[in-house]
């Protein structure tokens, strides 16, 4: 589970000039009369609300267009509600809430949702818990009984060995995410240092190590009570459901679950500095540092937070924003700054990051902020700052509201934190009266001249960088000791569990009736005059379109010997500009559409993707085709470019995630395969791009002929095709030609490599080889043999590493694969000293799977596979993937039809052929990425063909060597 913020709620930070009215919605048991029919339609979602006698808030929205519905529970509890010592108990708790109930057993919430087709999860942030599911519209009551179980029906299942399972791997997560990472513990120090002490928001959702350690089950009992209560929670179902008996389903599940304590609401608690803070720490993963600047604000909602908003995407946002104008073009120090606003339920914080390029100085940085602010000060704000910002919202708001889940999130936040699901309205309202004369307002109000607290991260062994009269940040990490064995009284799990009374058979799960047949959407594609071959769907629901254009090629026509990354430099530079329009007029040009365009590499394409609201795609495609036809090839952006590349492939680095899997690919592929190298090239070789080099590779590769175009959405065929007939009468095709390389695949042992980072608080762990291509018939009969290994939450290595052992946040394994052979991989991040003992884990249940599985576990791979295919087609982004995949494969329109043959024909001894033909552990190399000086030298003993110490490169060296 992760934590969360507000997903939602942050799309509505900007906002059409195009005026709204409300649409029909209905609050209480009452429907709000709808406006004229001949004004517009507003942004808004149709919704009911009412409350049962326990003070449940329930909100229900209607959505028939796929056969699915969402249901999504949240608390008003988030880590604002924890005390001093007792901190990450929110978080804690919503892992606790995953593992039982009295009446569904161990790990089977995970289990019976994946068994009807459905997802699930559960997220906590500052202001607020949420659990949900998305299942097919059958399990709807399914849902109901696992929800209210949990909420009414919990506590006595907490056991001291469940409770200590979580423990460990909320803290397995907080390495993972904080104490693994570079920059990790900056919010740490900005949070302790901008709330005073014991203030709801100085400590972190995660909580800190000691607390998450001594926490007892008594203190999670207590918890439960004060904040789990139906009166302290709103449950949103959303999709394609019958009210009346959904009505029902609510009072019979939840009705009789009772009141618990009454919880008040949060005081506002904003804060002022009286001097600003300045600190420092050692970044043990850093490789550039990063200066932060972050002044108290205002809580959420309010007229400033608003004006907070616009003034952060006015500093930071654009090629003509202040900070990038001075940090980024004039003195070159970084390549992106940021600011944003935070405001959350009781209080808010304004902040401006940046991570300088590497070796530069932080004082630097400082001043040219302030110098940035001067400018700000000078040239003031426009009215067209002001339009550009709020252009963008209704595309923002319909991208929001294309699944039943994003309807559900936004239905549930809104109404904890302001009574009124469909306060949507109002916040709209709100930011359209936001003005310039107010964003100056704010600026002088908490910005200008106000106290602050600053930090400075910066690489182990570069003090100097540190912004000067700074104090070193008290941050404590955690040292590497030896694996020790969690031990908890037996008695507590052998007594029967004490059941609560219910009216109705909690006992048993619901009848789940009928899956949803499958349904898949119809497509169309043709191949214009160009050989363009383009693919559609046209789906109604929203007025919106997403589209991509794919050009085959990307990494593999790059130069390895002495340019490579050319590719990579491609989609930056092509998106800097164009022939008839400078780089801020491009960009301008797609903010007021309130329109998205982005270009990316990867190993085998480029990629130009977008999203537009149906009226602005015929001009969105004109700045593609732009963009894709009339280069500019902007020197001055070239050269930033360049610097912006340098600067990150030097952060990633001291990345332990990146080392690992740049080394892997290095080991399976070899060093003349284009796979080895990675896609942003290395220092060395960006240094020697030229502009030559990528006019050459557009001239020479950038073709029709092995491009593929494909559009979703609120758009028809003749529409779709008239819309890029420019592209087809005025983009050429030529002849390419895309290297092939030879890929190995005849690895005869087990080779156990170890990359050291020193002081690493987990080991990242990669184990597997060369598998086969996606073109290949057993390509996805091999994925459907590897979902119980690994393939979701419930798989074997998960629910070892993870559930019973406490050694990891998460435990996967799977295949990847193209028209080039990928890999089978399995990987986990695990505790330090549970480095060995996971490794071994891993290999023996790799083995063990290869002697095959149990009926039932067959029976819930086919279950979990086919039935989740209600869920597959509801958003254009998933429509989009599924026409780039035909696409790219020459995949029959049904290809997802014969999918599901092949999974429900799949035997038991169909299922052991296929783990034992592409599932070897004594031929995988096993790569673990951690502290040598305490892991490595175990591996000698673990019955390797070979174990060998490398350093960041994939070399071989001497552990001597790396103590020097």
């Amino acid at each position: 589970m992760k934590s969360i913020r507000l997903i939602l709620l942050l799309v509505f930070i900007s906002l059409s000039s195009t005026s709204f009215v409300a649409a029909e919605q209905l609050r209480g048991n009452e429907t709000v009369p709808k406006k004229d029919q001949d004004q517009e339609q507003g942004l808004s979602i149709e919704f009911e609300k009412y409350e049962l006698e326990n003070g449940l808030n329930v909100v229900l929205h209607q959505d028939e267009s796929d056969p699915i519905v969402s249901v999504a529970i949240q608390y008003g509890v988030g880590s604002n509600r924890e005390k001093k010592g007792r901190t990450g108990f929110a978080h804690l708790f919503e892992h606790m809430l995953f593992q039982e109930s009295e009446n569904v057993e161990q790990d089977q919430f995970f289990k019976k949702i994946q068994d009807v087709g459905g997802t699930l999860n559960g997220g906590t942030w500052v202001d607020g818990t949420i659990y949900y599911e998305v299942v097919p519209k059958n399990a709807l009551e399914m849902v109901m009984w696992l929800e209210s179980d949990r909420m009414g029906y919990f506590i006595n299942t907490v056991t001291e060995s469940a409770f200590a399972n979580q423990q460990e791997v909320v803290q397995n997560e907080k390495r993972q995410r904080v104490d693994n990472n570079p920059y990790g513990h900056t919010n740490w120090v900005i949070d302790k240092n901008l709330f005073p002490d014991g203030h709801p928001y100085s400590w972190q959702v995660i909580g800190e190590l000691e607390d998450l350690k001594s926490a007892t089950v008594e203190d999670v009992k207590e918890f439960y009570d004060r904040f789990y209560g139906p009166n302290n929670a709103t449950l949103v179902i959303a999709g394609d459901f019958n009210k009346e008996e959904t009505k029902k389903l609510v009072e019979k599940y939840f009705g009789e679950i009772k009141r618990r304590k009454e919880v008040a609401p949060l005081e506002v608690q904003n804060v002022k500095l009286k001097e600003t803070k300045r600190l420092y720490h050692e970044d043990n993963f850093a490789t550039a540092p990063q200066l932060n600047m972050v002044w108290p604000a205002v809580e959420q909602y309010t007229e400033d937070a608003y004006a907070l908003d616009f003034l952060a995407q006015i500093l930071s946002d654009g090629k003509e924003a202040p900070l990038y104008e001075v940090l980024v073009k004039e003195k070159e120090l970084t390549s992106q700054p940021r600011a944003f606003n935070g405001a959350d339920q009781i209080a808010g914080k304004f902040r401006i990051m940046v991570t300088a390029n590497a070796g530069v100085d932080l004082d630097k940085v400082e001043a040219g902020i302030n110098e940035a602010f001067d400018r700000f000060e000078k040239e003031g704000v426009t009215q067209k700052d002001i339009e550009r910002i709020k252009a963008g919202l209704e595309t923002d708001f319909y991208n929001g509201i294309s699944s039943v889940l994003g309807k559900s999130f936004q239905l549930a936040q809104y109404d904890v934190f302001t009574g009124d699901p469909g306060y949507i309205e109002q916040d709209i309202e709100n930011i359209k009266a936001v003005t310039k004369e107010d964003v100056m307002r704010v600026y002088e109000k908490y910005i200008k001249e106000k106290p602050y607290v600053l930090t400075s991260f910066v690489p182990k062994g570069q003090l100097e960088l540190i912004a000067e009269n700074s104090e070193k940040a008290k941050v404590v990490e955690e040292e590497i000791t030896e694996n020790v064995e969690t031990t908890v009284a037996e008695a507590s799990e052998e007594k029967e569990i004490e059941k609560t009374p219910s009216k109705i058979n909690r006992s048993t799960p619901p009848a789940v009736g009928q899956t949803p047949s499958l349904n898949v959407p119809e497509s169309w594609n043709v191949e214009l005059e160009n050989q363009l071959e383009v693919y559609g769907i046209e789906q109604t629901e929203l007025p919106l379109v997403n589209f991509s254009l794919v050009i085959e090629g990307g990494h593999m026509l790059d130069d390895l010997t002495k340019k490579n990354g050319v590719a990579n430099l491609m989609t930056d530079i092509l998106m800097e500009g164009t022939a008839n329009k400078t780089p801020a007029e491009l960009e301008e040009a797609i903010d007021m559409l309130g329109a998205n365009i982005n270009m990316y590499t990867t190993n085998e394409s480029i990629v130009i993707r977008g999203n537009t609201l149906k009226r602005n795609f015929e001009e969105t495609m004109e700045l593609v085709e732009e963009i894709l036809l009339e280069p500019r090839w902007d020197e001055e952006e070239f050269g930033r470019i360049k610097t912006s590349t340098i600067n990150s492939i030097k952060r990633n680095q001291a990345n332990p995630n990146y080392i690992a899997n740049q080394v892997y690919n290095e080991l399976l592929y070899g060093a003349n395969h284009p796979f080895a190298h990675p896609t942003s090239g290395t220092v060395a070789s960006v240094e020697a791009i030229t502009m030559q080099d990528l006019k050459d590779f557009y001239n020479n590769y950038f073709s029709p002929s092995v491009s593929r175009f494909h559009v979703v959405g609120d758009i028809s065929r003749t529409e779709a095709l008239d819309a890029i007939e420019d592209l087809e009468e005025e983009w050429e095709a030529k002849e390419v030609n895309i290297p092939e390389y030879e890929v190995v695949t005849n690895r005869d042992k087990a080779s156990l490599y170890f990359v050291d980072v020193p002081g690493a608080k987990q080991s990242v762990i990669n184990i597997g080889y060369i598998a086969l291509p996606r073109t290949s018939k057993d390509f996805f009969p091999a994925e459907v043999m590897n979902y119980k290994l690994g393939g979701s939450f419930s798989g074997n290595v998960n629910l070892i590493l993870r559930e019973e052992k406490g050694y990891t946040y998460g435990a996967r394994s799977g295949f990847s694969g193209s028209k080039i052979p990928g890999t089978f991989t399995a990987s986990s991040s695990v505790r330090t000293n549970a480095t060995g003992e996971s490794v071994g884990i891993f290999r023996d249940e790799i083995a063990k799977y290869r002697e095959g599985i149990k009926p039932e576990d067959l029976e819930f791979t086919k279950n979990a596979l086919i039935k989740s295919n209600a869920l597959r087609f509801e958003t254009q982004g998933s429509l989009l993937g599924m026409l780039q995949e035909m696409s790219a494969y020459d995949l029959p329109a049904n290809y997802i039809e014969q999918e599901e043959n092949i999974i429900r024909n799949m035997t038991l001894e169909q299922h052991k052929e296929l783990a034992q033909k592409y599932l070897d552990e004594s031929k995988m190399a096993y790569l673990v990425v951690g502290d040598a000086e305490t892991q490595f030298e175990q591996f000698k003993d673990m019955g390797f063909d070979e174990v060998k110490l490398l350093n960041k490169e994939g070399e071989e060296v001497k552990l001597e060597e790396l103590k020097q």
